[in-house]
């Protein structure tokens, strides 16, 4: 089985339960067609960069897997079925972070963008 990372965004008029209903769904769909869901977490409702379907804001919702490819692509056709659920990304990673993700990090506890080199006075 492959690891998958999964984010959804769903309509911004669902409260906060029915969006954690649709984590436990299409969890519940993923172990039922042979995978394990490995952590969930609820991001919460954000604004979108453009609109989608007339929505300026969405719940977003963040799965990790650990499944087939079977049952991604079962998940994946039911979430584009389903009339809450705006976007659908999978992305197959080679191994799942330790902890949070960075969206549920404070900003204080991520790492500072040490990793570019400094750049120097303009001329």
């Amino acid at each position: 089985m492959s690891l998958y990372e999964h984010v959804m965004i769903a309509r911004q008029d669902l409260s906060n339960a029915q969006a954690e209903g649709l984590i436990e769904h299409f969890s519940t769909v993923i172990s039922d067609n042979g995978g394990n869901v490995v952590g969930t977490e609820y991001w919460g409702v954000k604004t979108m960069a453009y609109k989608i379907n007339k929505n300026r804001k969405g719940h977003y919702m963040f799965l990790r897997t650990d499944a087939p490819s079977a049952a991604i692509q079962e998940m994946e056709r039911l979430a584009r079925l389903h009339d809450d659920v705006m976007r659908v990304l999978s992305i197959k990673v080679e191994k799942h972070e330790d902890g949070p993700s960075v969206q549920m990090q404070k900003r204080d506890e991520r790492s500072e963008r040490g990793d570019r080199p400094e750049r120097g006075p303009r001329r």
